[in-house]
């Protein structure tokens, strides 16, 4: 007999679309990846370090290359240091990062305070670890955190609190005036943070993210993870970092070791050969996806959606209360793929309780024009 750790853990909704939307010939705008070509460069260089024989494990902690280019795009984008060696680890994905991170601070019996809608990965891996997630529901339309009701959710018990900026699936971003907040609340408690900032990168209308990274006194409590995948257009090779305080990196990476041990090493060698000689990428991506999130709305503004252009992650929601306030968002999302061709996620599937009168799904604009103009019309036809 079976005793499941996750009894309440399924199939991911993410999974569940993407099998829909090929079985129903739909344009799948549900899981969140592109479906266009990564860099050629960054292609070309996979191939010339396979060939080259980089194909045996690579350090544990990442490849001191890779390691040291993080380094320089955090000091060029955050104007701060971090040191390569002792707070830079390579991972395979960002959610591995975040999991080890939590197995490496959380006891049985700690808590850890989520915002919902929560990114489905963080719940599984505090329950791996023994601890309780507290739910607390991100404020308004505009998906901010109410600080009053976080600090209502603090309990001696607190260990832990996730931040998602950009979020996903809101596209919201945190503030420097928030993140202030924030320290000043958990300054005298024995917390640590997790900042999700995978989407660093993809934040609009010359808007600056506000990283963790930057803010002196939270990164000194903090696990800050981002993802090459978001950043470089290449999900599937799942690799990305985390930056922590030497005494947390310490600490995560004995979790890490035996977790994966290293990630993928021509990876590895491939993006710090295109970081060292394309830095621009990380300087034109905002505009490249902010150029998809405008056009992607331009062609649903004659539609019967509505819809605020999100300030951040390559995630549009779309509100479908005068179409069919008739279903839940479950529904919708079924309903719009298998009737109308386009695949979306319901952001319900985000929440510990959802809110009944929300009406609201997620598509993914990170896509070519062509895609996103078919399913434009599809989307206006409804």
């Amino acid at each position: 007999m079976i005793t499941s750790k996750l009894p309440n853990v399924g199939i991911t909704i993410f999974t569940q679309m993407s099998q829909l939307a090929a079985s129903s010939g739909a344009l799948n705008l549900s899981q969140g990846f592109p479906d266009f070509d990564a860099p050629q460069a960054l292609c070309d260089a996979v191939g010339r370090h396979i060939a080259n024989g980089h194909n045996q494990y690579s350090p544990m902690t990442g490849l001191p290359a890779l390691r040291q280019q993080v380094a320089a795009k955090i000091a060029r984008s955050y104007g701060v240091s971090v040191n390569a060696d002792t707070e830079v680890t390579i991972t395979p994905g960002a959610t591995q990062a975040i999991f080890c991170a939590i197995q490496a601070v959380i006891h049985s019996g700690d808590e850890v305070i989520v915002f919902d809608p929560a990114y489905d990965s963080y719940e599984p891996s505090v329950a791996l670890a023994g601890g309780r997630c507290v739910h607390v529901p991100l404020g308004g339309k505009d998906f901010a955190i109410d600080f009053q009701k976080l600090g209502e959710a603090l309990s001696p018990r607190t260990r832990m609190i996730i931040l998602n900026s950009p979020h996903n699936p809101s596209g919201a971003l945190i503030s420097r005036a928030e993140l202030d907040q924030l320290a000043a609340l958990i300054r005298d408690r024995d917390i640590y943070v997790i900042s999700d900032e995978v989407y660093e990168h993809l934040v609009f209308d010359g808007v600056a993210h506000a990283s963790v990274l930057a803010h002196e006194e939270l990164y000194r409590r903090a696990f800050v993870v981002s993802s090459f995948g978001k950043t470089y257009h290449v999900t599937g090779w799942k690799t990305g970092y985390v930056v922590a305080p030497p005494a947390l990196t310490e600490e995560l990476r004995k979790v890490h070791q035996y977790v994966s041990f290293c990630g993928v090493t021509p990876l590895q060698y491939a993006l710090a050969d295109f970081m060292a000689e394309h830095p621009e990428h990380v300087e034109e991506l905002p505009g490249f996806y902010q150029a998809k999130r405008d056009l992607f709305c331009d062609l649903l503004a004659p539609s019967r959606f509505s819809f605020t252009k999100v300030t951040g992650t390559y995630f549009q929601l779309l509100d479908y209360s005068q179409i069919r306030p008739d279903l839940n968002d479950v529904e919708m999302a079924r309903w719009m793929t298998r009737e109308h061709g386009v695949a979306a996620i319901p952001i319900s599937v985000f929440y510990q309780n959802p809110l009944q009168e929300q009406r609201l799904v997620r598509l993914c604009f990170a896509k070519r024009e062509e895609t996103l103009r078919q399913a434009a019309e599809k989307l206006c036809a409804i």
